[in-house]
């Protein structure tokens, strides 16, 4: 082969391999597993009625359309609201789910909500049920009261504000008397 033929080829070579059809992945990685949509630095704000429940802020969104399915990550931070507008709460995770179909969130990793009343709860994973505006779970917790008592337990239930809550099953030691 000479060197006219070698270019020839080699042209040939190329404008085959360029082209490609409609159903050809262009960048050579398929979309399945992707975001549909993706954001940075977000804020949301959550209603019912017309009045605002809670507003989330997140580092980073991943929205799936098929799954009806939306992670939050990059430090999260929830502000909840009563009936009235006012700030009852402020719970933080390093990530959040949310099913969109039932419109629960699951809050993951160092969860914390700090009450406005002075009431803190610990946790590693929440569900909240923005529906019925409770929140719970079935892992150990660790709250601290207005009155500086800490109290351990599996299981808990709430509202988001922490005025109405329970432990499931508390453990622990007390050194008060019946009658306080």
């Amino acid at each position: 082969m000479n060197l006219n033929q070698i270019s020839r080829l080699l042209f040939i070579v190329i404008l085959i391999s360029s082209c490609s059809g409609p159903d050809d992945d262009q960048h050579g990685a398929s979309r399945v597993g992707l975001p549909d949509q993706e954001s940075w630095e977000v804020t949301i704000t959550l209603t019912k009625t017309g009045l605002k429940q809670a507003v989330i802020q997140a580092g980073h969104l991943e929205k799936y359309n098929d799954r009806q399915y939306t992670l939050l990550d990059d430090s999260v931070y929830i502000d909840f609201y009563d009936e009235n507008e006012a700030h009852t709460s402020l719970l933080s995770a390093l990530k959040a789910e949310i099913d969109e179909k039932s419109n629960y969130m699951t809050a993951i990793g160092n969860v914390v909500v700090v009450s406005d009343s002075g009431v803190t709860l610990y946790t590693d994973t929440l569900d909240w049920n923005s529906e019925l505006e409770l929140i719970y779970t079935d892992n150990p917790v660790m709250i601290t009261t207005e009155q500086n008592d800490t109290l351990y337990g599996t299981g808990f239930e709430s509202d988001a504000g922490l005025d109405h809550w329970k432990v499931i099953k508390p453990t622990g030691v007390t050194d008060r008397g019946q009658d306080e």
